[in-house]
């Protein structure tokens, strides 16, 4: 039998004939975001009352830069379109879905993708029925992942998509990207394949999708993963305009010839920390799922520690949520052994000046100088991207530039985003 088996193979070998199509083909994510930790965890204080209360901002404190639309608790026969935008084009895509922190099993009707139009409307002639092994609806177990089919949708880069999931039984929303900071759509029936749906409730957020990926056979370059906290997100940034600093970085690539292969994927969770736990899991902990499993990663550019740092100094936190310098630096150089582990190359970016901030001391920003110093001369990055520098205050370098600063002392708006995305030298992605 292994002698008639060796045959074929032959056979089909001197033939030409392709044993596997699939081996020739090459994924790069083009879109993607990271699914925080819901419910959020436990407490720091641990189950009795804190030992005093962290301190309030200041009356005359602004409102937060973008107050985060409510979504549904459940989701009950109901159908979800999110909207996303592509960094990189491709002839086909896969999407990829998560029951990260489920605790049940989620079962979704239908699923469909489409170009997307406005105010929730899609291009019909675009809409596509997205299958998982030739299947038409699927159950995602707790705590999987599951890729779609290829979809035969040409896509260019930069282009709005609207994918749609119909949930047909009572589903709590466990997995979700809450500050998605582009809009979705909720409305009730199985409504996938509709151009518009009926009066829906309007949230930004993204619901148990994880991941878009390209066919990207004919294209040199690869997935650069912007691994980072609230600032990567885009916090401060107006919703529904990509306007962070990775979404205005895949700008610069798509616009400057030789680099339109390399796509940008916006990792950022807004209060993640390096070290532990809390909107989010550790990066330490997150980084293989977050970085080193998107398809196509080639690489990472990190920028993460101010949330480390700010829950170090902030007064009432138990001592258990401190770390000091260079426990910070010790989790980031971890960080950098893992990508190159696995064969990724790894910016660091500086950590960003936050002086007015209504907690700020003297004792944190020595702990920010302490880690810039280091990502800035440790030789251990492969290349180094100087936000700090990007985005300072020329007269008062301890604070972001006023021009950058929507009032809360610490997260760029747009214009800072900007900044951010044009201090990053884009020869790097070519010194490999």
């Amino acid at each position: 039998m292994r002698h008639v088996r060796f045959i074929t193979l032959l056979v089909l070998a001197l033939l030409g004939a392709p044993l596997h199509a699939t081996e020739a083909e090459r994924w790069v994510e083009s879109w993607g975001t990271a699914l925080p930790l819901q419910p959020p965890p436990p407490s720091p204080f641990g189950d009795g009352p804190p030992p005093g209360p962290p301190p309030a901002p200041p009356k005359d404190a602004p409102p937060p830069p973008n107050p985060r639309l409510p979504y549904p608790a459940t989701l009950d026969n109901q159908t979800v379109r999110m909207t996303l935008r592509t960094t990189i084009g491709g002839e086909r895509l896969r999407l990829e879905f998560a029951n990260r922190n489920g605790a049940q099993p989620v079962r979704l009707g239908a699923v469909h993708v489409a170009i997307a139009g406005s105010d929730g409307q899609i291009d019909e002639s675009t809409d596509r029925v997205v299958t998982f092994g030739s299947a038409d609806e699927i159950v995602l177990q707790p705590g999987t992942r599951m890729v779609s089919d290829p979809v035969d949708l040409p896509v260019p880069p930069l282009t709005e998509l609207a994918v749609s999931i119909y949930l047909p039984d009572t589903t709590p929303t466990e997995t979700v990207d809450e500050i998605g900071l582009a809009p979705t759509y909720i409305a009730q029936g199985n409504l996938v394949a509709s151009t518009s749906l009926p009066d829906p409730q309007i949230a930004s957020s993204y619901f148990w999708l994880r991941g878009l990926a390209v066919d990207a056979d004919a294209q040199d370059g690869g997935a650069i993963i912007a691994f980072g906290d609230s600032i990567t997100e885009g916090y401060a940034t107006t919703p529904g305009a990509y306007q962070s600093w990775p979404d205005l970085l895949a700008e610069r690539l798509q616009a400057t010839p030789g680099f339109e292969g390399w796509s940008v994927i916006n990792t950022g969770i807004s209060g993640n920390r390096v070290l532990r736990a809390g909107a989010g899991d550790a990066a330490l902990v997150r980084f293989t799922d977050d970085v080193l499993s998107r398809p196509g990663a080639r690489w990472v550019i990190v920028l993460e520690a101010i949330n480390d740092i700010n829950m170090s100094i902030m007064p009432g936190m138990p001592a258990t949520q401190a770390a000091t310098a260079p426990e910070i630096i010790a989790g980031l150089d971890q960080l950098v052994t893992r990508a190159h582990l696995h064969g990724l190359k790894i910016a660091g970016g500086t950590v960003m000046p936050t002086k007015g901030l209504f907690f700020y001391s003297e004792e944190g920003e020595a702990m920010r100088a302490e880690i810039n110093h280091w990502i800035r001369t440790s030789g251990r990055f492969d290349a180094v991207i100087d936000f700090d520098a990007a985005t300072r205050d020329p007269a008062d370098p301890l604070r972001i530039n006023p021009a950058f600063d929507p009032g809360d002392h610490v997260h760029p708006n747009d214009a800072g985003n900007a900044a951010m995305a044009q201090a990053v030298d884009l020869a790097i992605f070519k010194s490999e």
